[in-house]
Protein backbone atom coordinates (compact mmCIF):
# COMPACT_ATOMS: atom_id res chain seq x y z
CA UNK A 1 0.00 0.00 0.00
CA UNK A 2 1.34 3.65 -1.25
CA UNK A 3 1.23 6.48 1.23
CA UNK A 4 -0.48 9.04 -1.18
CA UNK A 5 -2.24 7.80 -4.93
CA UNK A 6 0.03 10.10 -6.44
CA UNK A 7 2.61 7.35 -6.09
CA UNK A 8 0.50 4.35 -6.41
CA UNK A 9 0.37 1.91 -9.66
CA UNK A 10 -3.00 1.86 -9.66
CA UNK A 11 -3.90 5.28 -8.62
CA UNK A 12 -1.31 7.30 -9.81
CA UNK A 13 -2.68 7.47 -13.21
CA UNK A 14 -6.20 9.19 -11.86
CA UNK A 15 -4.35 11.72 -9.93
CA UNK A 16 -1.31 12.89 -11.99
CA UNK A 17 0.22 12.36 -15.54
CA UNK A 18 3.11 9.66 -16.12
CA UNK A 19 5.72 12.59 -17.77
CA UNK A 20 4.75 14.81 -14.37
CA UNK A 21 5.80 11.24 -11.88
CA UNK A 22 8.86 11.47 -14.49
CA UNK A 23 9.95 14.77 -14.32
CA UNK A 24 9.11 14.87 -10.27
CA UNK A 25 10.62 11.74 -9.38
CA UNK A 26 13.68 10.69 -7.31
CA UNK A 27 16.11 10.18 -10.22
CA UNK A 28 14.87 13.58 -12.18
CA UNK A 29 15.53 15.34 -8.77
CA UNK A 30 18.89 13.81 -7.67
CA UNK A 31 19.99 14.28 -11.54
CA UNK A 32 18.74 17.92 -11.23
CA UNK A 33 21.32 18.34 -8.18
CA UNK A 34 24.56 16.81 -10.10
CA UNK A 35 23.62 19.04 -13.03
CA UNK A 36 24.00 21.96 -10.62
CA UNK A 37 27.23 20.14 -8.98
CA UNK A 38 28.39 19.86 -12.84
CA UNK A 39 27.45 23.20 -14.12
CA UNK A 40 29.37 24.84 -10.81
CA UNK A 41 32.54 23.00 -11.35
CA UNK A 42 32.39 24.18 -14.87
CA UNK A 43 31.62 27.59 -14.00
CA UNK A 44 34.34 27.92 -11.52
CA UNK A 45 36.88 26.54 -14.06
CA UNK A 46 35.84 28.69 -16.39
CA UNK A 47 36.77 31.50 -13.57
CA UNK A 48 40.38 29.66 -13.28
CA UNK A 49 38.94 28.85 -9.50
CA UNK A 50 39.71 25.02 -9.98
CA UNK A 51 41.61 23.37 -12.51
CA UNK A 52 39.47 22.83 -16.01
CA UNK A 53 40.52 18.60 -15.73
CA UNK A 54 38.85 18.78 -12.43
CA UNK A 55 35.66 19.97 -13.96
CA UNK A 56 35.30 17.98 -16.49
CA UNK A 57 36.14 14.92 -14.55
CA UNK A 58 33.36 16.29 -12.73
CA UNK A 59 31.06 16.56 -15.19
CA UNK A 60 31.52 13.45 -16.56
CA UNK A 61 30.53 11.39 -13.13
CA UNK A 62 27.52 13.79 -12.68
CA UNK A 63 24.83 11.03 -13.91
CA UNK A 64 22.64 9.55 -11.58
CA UNK A 65 22.55 6.63 -13.41
CA UNK A 66 25.88 5.37 -12.02
CA UNK A 67 25.01 6.14 -7.86
CA UNK A 68 23.13 3.34 -5.45
CA UNK A 69 19.78 5.60 -4.98
CA UNK A 70 19.78 3.17 -1.98
CA UNK A 71 23.21 4.95 -0.60
CA UNK A 72 21.82 8.02 -1.13
CA UNK A 73 18.86 7.04 0.88
CA UNK A 74 20.75 5.66 3.62
CA UNK A 75 22.85 8.96 4.05
CA UNK A 76 19.60 11.23 3.88
CA UNK A 77 18.15 9.97 6.97
CA UNK A 78 21.68 10.40 8.44
CA UNK A 79 22.03 13.60 7.73
CA UNK A 80 18.70 15.47 6.88
CA UNK A 81 19.38 16.34 3.70
CA UNK A 82 20.15 14.30 0.39
CA UNK A 83 23.08 16.93 -0.82
CA UNK A 84 25.61 15.35 1.72
CA UNK A 85 25.73 11.76 0.79
CA UNK A 86 24.98 12.44 -2.83
CA UNK A 87 28.51 14.87 -2.85
CA UNK A 88 30.26 11.87 -1.52
CA UNK A 89 29.64 9.37 -3.60
CA UNK A 90 30.05 12.14 -6.18
CA UNK A 91 33.42 13.07 -4.79
CA UNK A 92 34.38 9.62 -4.65
CA UNK A 93 33.32 8.44 -8.18
CA UNK A 94 35.86 10.69 -9.81
CA UNK A 95 39.28 9.40 -10.48
CA UNK A 96 42.89 11.55 -9.28
CA UNK A 97 42.13 14.52 -7.26
CA UNK A 98 39.17 15.89 -8.92
CA UNK A 99 37.11 15.33 -5.76
CA UNK A 100 38.29 17.40 -3.59
CA UNK A 101 36.74 20.25 -5.67
CA UNK A 102 32.80 18.64 -5.80
CA UNK A 103 30.61 21.30 -4.23
CA UNK A 104 33.33 23.98 -3.94
CA UNK A 105 32.39 27.58 -2.07
CA UNK A 106 28.38 25.80 -2.17
CA UNK A 107 26.20 24.99 0.67
CA UNK A 108 23.30 22.37 0.48
CA UNK A 109 20.36 24.35 -0.07
CA UNK A 110 22.47 26.34 -2.91
CA UNK A 111 22.65 22.93 -4.72
CA UNK A 112 18.63 21.87 -3.73
CA UNK A 113 17.36 25.06 -4.65
CA UNK A 114 18.97 25.34 -7.36
CA UNK A 115 18.04 22.31 -8.16
CA UNK A 116 14.71 22.48 -7.45
CA UNK A 117 14.28 25.53 -9.73
CA UNK A 118 15.28 23.49 -12.54
CA UNK A 119 12.89 20.87 -11.59
CA UNK A 120 9.89 22.74 -11.62
CA UNK A 121 11.05 24.20 -15.17
CA UNK A 122 10.54 20.91 -16.86
CA UNK A 123 7.01 20.51 -14.67
CA UNK A 124 5.83 24.24 -16.17
CA UNK A 125 6.77 23.13 -19.16
CA UNK A 126 4.39 20.07 -18.71
CA UNK A 127 1.47 22.19 -17.35
CA UNK A 128 1.72 24.79 -19.55
CA UNK A 129 1.18 22.38 -22.57
CA UNK A 130 -2.00 21.04 -21.19
CA UNK A 131 -3.39 24.38 -20.31
CA UNK A 132 -2.74 25.58 -23.95
CA UNK A 133 -4.46 22.57 -24.80
CA UNK A 134 -6.78 23.21 -22.64
CA UNK A 135 -7.60 26.88 -23.99
CA UNK A 136 -7.80 25.89 -27.44
CA UNK A 137 -10.37 23.71 -26.66
CA UNK A 138 -12.50 26.17 -25.45
CA UNK A 139 -11.86 28.34 -27.39
CA UNK A 140 -13.28 25.66 -30.65
CA UNK A 141 -16.48 25.59 -28.20
CA UNK A 142 -17.29 29.00 -27.78
CA UNK A 143 -16.20 29.83 -31.64
CA UNK A 144 -18.42 26.57 -32.59
CA UNK A 145 -21.54 27.34 -30.39
CA UNK A 146 -21.46 31.20 -30.02
CA UNK A 147 -25.20 31.47 -30.84
CA UNK A 148 -26.81 27.51 -29.32
CA UNK A 149 -28.93 29.05 -27.14
CA UNK A 150 -29.44 27.38 -23.91
CA UNK A 151 -30.76 27.91 -20.21
CA UNK A 152 -29.19 30.39 -18.38
CA UNK A 153 -28.70 29.05 -14.36
CA UNK A 154 -28.52 30.73 -11.17
CA UNK A 155 -28.90 29.31 -7.83
CA UNK A 156 -29.32 25.93 -9.60
CA UNK A 157 -32.81 27.76 -11.40
CA UNK A 158 -33.69 28.40 -14.85
CA UNK A 159 -32.57 32.61 -15.30
CA UNK A 160 -32.07 33.73 -18.53
CA UNK A 161 -31.21 32.54 -21.51
CA UNK A 162 -27.44 32.30 -22.78
CA UNK A 163 -25.58 30.76 -25.24
CA UNK A 164 -23.67 27.43 -24.83
CA UNK A 165 -20.19 29.03 -26.56
CA UNK A 166 -21.53 32.46 -23.66
CA UNK A 167 -20.74 29.45 -20.95
CA UNK A 168 -17.35 28.05 -22.47
CA UNK A 169 -16.22 31.97 -22.61
CA UNK A 170 -16.64 32.11 -19.31
CA UNK A 171 -14.44 29.38 -18.56
CA UNK A 172 -12.34 30.23 -21.31
CA UNK A 173 -11.80 34.11 -19.55
CA UNK A 174 -9.77 33.14 -16.75
CA UNK A 175 -7.82 29.92 -18.17
CA UNK A 176 -6.46 32.80 -20.56
CA UNK A 177 -5.56 34.99 -17.46
CA UNK A 178 -3.50 31.39 -15.54
CA UNK A 179 -2.01 31.42 -19.05
CA UNK A 180 -0.18 35.17 -18.75
CA UNK A 181 0.12 34.04 -14.95
CA UNK A 182 1.76 31.08 -15.91
CA UNK A 183 4.38 32.92 -18.32
CA UNK A 184 5.50 35.63 -15.46
CA UNK A 185 5.73 32.71 -12.89
CA UNK A 186 8.12 30.47 -15.51
CA UNK A 187 10.34 33.44 -15.84
CA UNK A 188 10.18 34.59 -12.15
CA UNK A 189 11.00 31.04 -10.73
CA UNK A 190 14.23 31.08 -12.99
CA UNK A 191 16.47 32.10 -10.72
CA UNK A 192 20.07 30.88 -9.53
CA UNK A 193 20.29 30.08 -5.49
CA UNK A 194 24.17 30.62 -4.45
CA UNK A 195 24.94 31.78 -1.11
CA UNK A 196 27.08 30.14 0.67
CA UNK A 197 26.46 29.04 4.52
CA UNK A 198 24.05 32.26 5.05
CA UNK A 199 24.49 33.96 1.92
CA UNK A 200 27.26 36.15 1.94
CA UNK A 201 29.03 34.01 -0.56
CA UNK A 202 32.11 34.16 2.37
CA UNK A 203 33.60 31.27 1.48
CA UNK A 204 34.57 32.13 -2.33
CA UNK A 205 35.68 35.57 -0.71
CA UNK A 206 35.39 38.43 -3.92
CA UNK A 207 34.84 35.60 -6.28
CA UNK A 208 31.60 34.71 -5.31
CA UNK A 209 29.04 37.25 -7.10
CA UNK A 210 31.27 36.13 -10.38
CA UNK A 211 30.75 32.27 -9.37
CA UNK A 212 26.93 32.69 -8.96
CA UNK A 213 26.72 34.48 -12.61
CA UNK A 214 29.42 31.74 -14.42
CA UNK A 215 26.63 29.47 -12.86
CA UNK A 216 23.62 31.17 -13.75
CA UNK A 217 24.89 30.96 -17.43
CA UNK A 218 25.92 27.42 -17.54
CA UNK A 219 22.35 26.89 -16.21
CA UNK A 220 20.34 29.39 -17.88
CA UNK A 221 18.92 30.80 -15.11
CA UNK A 222 18.95 34.30 -13.64
CA UNK A 223 20.89 35.94 -10.73
CA UNK A 224 19.27 37.47 -7.85
CA UNK A 225 20.44 40.48 -6.07
CA UNK A 226 21.03 38.44 -2.70
CA UNK A 227 20.41 34.79 -1.82
CA UNK A 228 16.75 33.57 -1.55
CA UNK A 229 17.50 30.93 1.14
CA UNK A 230 14.85 32.54 3.24
CA UNK A 231 12.90 34.49 0.96
CA UNK A 232 10.57 32.30 -0.37
CA UNK A 233 8.00 34.08 -1.67
CA UNK A 234 8.46 33.12 -5.31
CA UNK A 235 7.74 28.98 -4.37
CA UNK A 236 4.49 30.71 -2.67
CA UNK A 237 3.45 32.65 -5.46
CA UNK A 238 3.80 29.38 -7.58
CA UNK A 239 1.23 27.53 -5.28
CA UNK A 240 -0.96 29.82 -5.14
CA UNK A 241 -1.25 30.02 -8.94
CA UNK A 242 -1.92 26.19 -8.60
CA UNK A 243 -4.42 27.02 -6.41
CA UNK A 244 -6.14 29.32 -8.79
CA UNK A 245 -5.93 27.20 -11.94
CA UNK A 246 -7.11 24.16 -10.08
CA UNK A 247 -10.31 26.35 -8.67
CA UNK A 248 -10.98 27.44 -12.39
CA UNK A 249 -10.79 23.86 -13.61
CA UNK A 250 -12.91 22.96 -10.94
CA UNK A 251 -15.61 25.29 -11.58
CA UNK A 252 -15.43 23.94 -15.03
CA UNK A 253 -15.87 20.31 -14.07
CA UNK A 254 -18.72 21.20 -12.06
CA UNK A 255 -20.24 22.75 -14.54
CA UNK A 256 -19.82 19.83 -16.98
CA UNK A 257 -21.21 17.14 -13.92
CA UNK A 258 -24.21 19.41 -13.41
CA UNK A 259 -24.88 19.14 -16.77
CA UNK A 260 -24.48 15.63 -16.92
CA UNK A 261 -27.05 14.86 -14.79
CA UNK A 262 -30.05 12.17 -16.71
CA UNK A 263 -32.32 15.11 -15.94
CA UNK A 264 -30.11 17.81 -17.77
CA UNK A 265 -28.78 15.64 -20.29
CA UNK A 266 -26.87 18.93 -22.06
CA UNK A 267 -23.28 17.50 -22.70
CA UNK A 268 -21.38 14.59 -21.86
CA UNK A 269 -17.87 13.46 -21.12
CA UNK A 270 -16.16 11.82 -24.27
CA UNK A 271 -17.40 8.42 -24.75
CA UNK A 272 -14.95 5.55 -23.93
CA UNK A 273 -16.56 1.95 -23.12
CA UNK A 274 -16.41 0.99 -19.45
CA UNK A 275 -15.43 4.53 -19.12
CA UNK A 276 -17.44 6.10 -15.98
CA UNK A 277 -19.53 2.74 -15.57
CA UNK A 278 -20.68 1.09 -12.74
CA UNK A 279 -20.65 -2.02 -10.94
CA UNK A 280 -23.95 -3.14 -10.63
CA UNK A 281 -25.89 -0.32 -12.74
CA UNK A 282 -24.76 -0.93 -16.84
CA UNK A 283 -26.83 2.15 -17.44
CA UNK A 284 -24.56 4.54 -15.48
CA UNK A 285 -22.31 6.92 -17.34
CA UNK A 286 -20.81 8.97 -14.82
CA UNK A 287 -18.44 12.45 -15.02
CA UNK A 288 -15.62 10.41 -14.12
CA UNK A 289 -12.75 12.95 -15.22
CA UNK A 290 -14.85 15.71 -13.64
CA UNK A 291 -15.08 13.65 -10.41
CA UNK A 292 -11.23 13.30 -10.50
CA UNK A 293 -10.54 16.98 -11.13
CA UNK A 294 -13.01 18.02 -8.26
CA UNK A 295 -10.94 15.93 -5.70
CA UNK A 296 -7.48 16.59 -6.90
CA UNK A 297 -8.06 20.07 -7.05
CA UNK A 298 -9.77 20.02 -3.20
CA UNK A 299 -6.47 18.18 -1.89
CA UNK A 300 -4.42 20.29 -3.90
CA UNK A 301 -5.92 23.67 -2.56
CA UNK A 302 -5.21 22.36 1.16
CA UNK A 303 -1.68 22.70 0.32
CA UNK A 304 -1.27 26.15 -0.31
CA UNK A 305 -1.35 27.10 3.08
CA UNK A 306 1.59 25.46 3.67
CA UNK A 307 3.79 26.91 1.38
CA UNK A 308 2.49 30.43 2.55
CA UNK A 309 3.26 29.46 5.90
CA UNK A 310 6.85 28.01 4.66
CA UNK A 311 7.78 31.72 4.18
CA UNK A 312 7.71 32.27 7.52
CA UNK A 313 11.53 31.21 8.13
CA UNK A 314 13.81 31.97 11.22
CA UNK A 315 17.09 33.74 10.63
CA UNK A 316 18.80 32.92 7.38
CA UNK A 317 18.23 29.13 7.47
CA UNK A 318 14.63 28.22 8.44
CA UNK A 319 14.26 25.17 10.87
CA UNK A 320 11.58 22.82 9.43
CA UNK A 321 9.63 25.39 6.93
CA UNK A 322 12.31 24.62 3.91
CA UNK A 323 11.17 21.00 4.75
CA UNK A 324 7.42 21.70 4.65
CA UNK A 325 7.91 22.48 1.09
CA UNK A 326 9.96 19.59 -0.03
CA UNK A 327 6.27 17.42 1.14
CA UNK A 328 3.52 19.94 -0.57
CA UNK A 329 5.16 21.68 -3.54
CA UNK A 330 5.78 18.51 -5.67
CA UNK A 331 2.28 16.73 -4.61
CA UNK A 332 0.54 20.25 -5.63
CA UNK A 333 2.40 19.95 -9.09
CA UNK A 334 1.29 16.26 -9.46
CA UNK A 335 -2.17 16.88 -8.96
CA UNK A 336 -2.26 20.28 -10.92
CA UNK A 337 -0.96 17.97 -13.80
CA UNK A 338 -3.43 15.58 -12.95
CA UNK A 339 -6.71 18.15 -13.28
CA UNK A 340 -5.35 19.67 -16.24
CA UNK A 341 -5.08 16.23 -17.94
CA UNK A 342 -8.54 15.54 -17.45
CA UNK A 343 -9.86 18.93 -18.39
CA UNK A 344 -7.95 18.98 -21.52
CA UNK A 345 -9.41 15.34 -21.94
CA UNK A 346 -12.88 16.20 -21.47
CA UNK A 347 -13.16 19.50 -23.04
CA UNK A 348 -11.50 18.30 -26.74
CA UNK A 349 -13.85 15.76 -26.94
CA UNK A 350 -17.02 16.79 -25.11
CA UNK A 351 -20.32 15.84 -26.50
CA UNK A 352 -22.60 18.66 -26.61
CA UNK A 353 -26.25 18.37 -27.60
CA UNK A 354 -27.57 22.10 -28.78
CA UNK A 355 -31.20 20.12 -29.13
CA UNK A 356 -31.61 19.21 -25.33
CA UNK A 357 -30.64 22.70 -24.75
CA UNK A 358 -33.38 23.99 -26.02
CA UNK A 359 -35.74 21.90 -25.38
CA UNK A 360 -34.81 22.25 -22.09
CA UNK A 361 -35.38 26.08 -22.44
CA UNK A 362 -38.77 25.08 -22.40
CA UNK A 363 -39.36 23.22 -19.10
CA UNK A 364 -40.38 26.21 -17.11
CA UNK A 365 -43.19 26.68 -19.95
CA UNK A 366 -41.45 29.48 -21.20
CA UNK A 367 -41.39 31.70 -17.89
CA UNK A 368 -37.67 31.85 -18.86
CA UNK A 369 -38.12 34.75 -21.04
CA UNK A 370 -40.29 36.56 -18.22
CA UNK A 371 -37.81 39.53 -18.28
CA UNK A 372 -37.92 40.30 -21.60
CA UNK A 373 -41.87 40.72 -21.36
CA UNK A 374 -41.54 42.67 -18.43
CA UNK A 375 -39.01 45.05 -19.92
CA UNK A 376 -41.25 45.41 -23.11
CA UNK A 377 -44.13 45.77 -21.12
CA UNK A 378 -42.05 48.41 -18.54
CA UNK A 379 -42.35 51.34 -21.00
CA UNK A 380 -46.02 51.30 -20.82
CA UNK A 381 -46.82 50.33 -16.78
CA UNK A 382 -43.67 51.51 -15.95
CA UNK A 383 -41.24 49.14 -14.24
CA UNK A 384 -42.67 47.54 -10.77
CA UNK A 385 -46.48 47.53 -12.50
CA UNK A 386 -44.74 45.14 -14.95
CA UNK A 387 -43.06 43.02 -12.51
CA UNK A 388 -46.31 42.66 -10.73
CA UNK A 389 -47.54 41.66 -13.84
CA UNK A 390 -45.61 39.56 -15.50
CA UNK A 391 -44.95 37.71 -12.01
CA UNK A 392 -48.72 36.96 -11.78
CA UNK A 393 -48.68 35.73 -15.27
CA UNK A 394 -45.71 33.07 -14.57
CA UNK A 395 -47.67 31.95 -11.45
CA UNK A 396 -50.83 31.11 -13.38
CA UNK A 397 -48.43 29.19 -16.03
CA UNK A 398 -47.25 27.25 -13.44
CA UNK A 399 -50.24 26.50 -11.97
CA UNK A 400 -52.18 25.45 -14.74
CA UNK A 401 -49.05 23.79 -16.42
CA UNK A 402 -49.74 25.73 -20.10
CA UNK A 403 -47.33 28.11 -21.57
CA UNK A 404 -46.34 31.93 -20.35
CA UNK A 405 -47.93 32.69 -23.67
CA UNK A 406 -51.29 31.93 -22.84
CA UNK A 407 -51.48 33.27 -19.26
CA UNK A 408 -50.03 36.86 -21.16
CA UNK A 409 -52.71 36.03 -23.94
CA UNK A 410 -55.55 36.15 -21.71
CA UNK A 411 -54.25 39.34 -19.53
CA UNK A 412 -55.70 42.54 -21.50
CA UNK A 413 -53.46 44.44 -19.23
CA UNK A 414 -50.57 42.77 -21.29
CA UNK A 415 -52.05 42.56 -24.59
CA UNK A 416 -53.45 46.24 -25.06
CA UNK A 417 -49.48 47.06 -25.16
CA UNK A 418 -47.66 44.04 -26.67
CA UNK A 419 -49.59 42.45 -29.64
CA UNK A 420 -49.58 38.42 -29.83
CA UNK A 421 -46.90 38.69 -32.88
CA UNK A 422 -44.84 40.49 -30.63
CA UNK A 423 -45.30 38.04 -27.45
CA UNK A 424 -44.02 35.66 -29.96
CA UNK A 425 -41.16 37.48 -30.55
CA UNK A 426 -40.14 38.19 -26.55
CA UNK A 427 -40.97 34.54 -25.84
CA UNK A 428 -38.32 33.45 -28.25
CA UNK A 429 -34.88 32.32 -26.26
CA UNK A 430 -32.80 33.20 -29.57
CA UNK A 431 -34.02 36.79 -29.12
CA UNK A 432 -32.87 37.25 -25.24
CA UNK A 433 -29.69 36.25 -25.17
CA UNK A 434 -28.62 39.40 -24.77
CA UNK A 435 -24.64 40.14 -25.93
CA UNK A 436 -23.79 36.89 -25.71
CA UNK A 437 -22.35 36.57 -29.31
CA UNK A 438 -20.62 39.98 -29.20
CA UNK A 439 -19.10 38.85 -25.70
CA UNK A 440 -17.62 35.64 -26.79
CA UNK A 441 -16.22 37.03 -29.62
CA UNK A 442 -14.39 40.08 -27.28
CA UNK A 443 -12.87 36.77 -25.47
CA UNK A 444 -11.74 34.59 -28.39
CA UNK A 445 -9.92 37.96 -29.91
CA UNK A 446 -8.35 37.70 -26.44
CA UNK A 447 -10.12 40.74 -25.06
CA UNK A 448 -9.60 41.07 -21.25
CA UNK A 449 -9.94 44.06 -19.30
CA UNK A 450 -10.91 47.52 -20.92
CA UNK A 451 -8.34 49.82 -20.42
Amino acid sequence: MTVSPIDSDVYGGLFTTPAMRDALSDRARFQRMLDVEAALARAQARLGLIPAAAATEIAARADIARFDLDLVRQGTELAGYPIVPLVELLAQSCAGDAGRYVHWGATTQDVVDTALVLQIGDALELLAADLDGVAAALSALAERFRDAPMAGRTHLQHALPITFGFKCALWLSPVRRHLERLAGLREDIRVVQFGGAVGTLASLGTDGIRVAQALAEELGLRVPAIAWHVDRAPLADLACFLGLLTGTLGKIATDIALMMQTEVGEVGEPYQKGRGGSSTMPQKRNPIACELILAAAKNLRQLVPVMLDAMVADHERATGPWHAEWVALPQMLALGAGTLHHARATLEGLEVDPERMRRNLELTHGTILAEAVMMALAPFTGRQEAHHLIADACREAIESGTHLREALAANQDVTTHLAPERLRELLDPENYTGLAGALVDRVLAGSQLEE
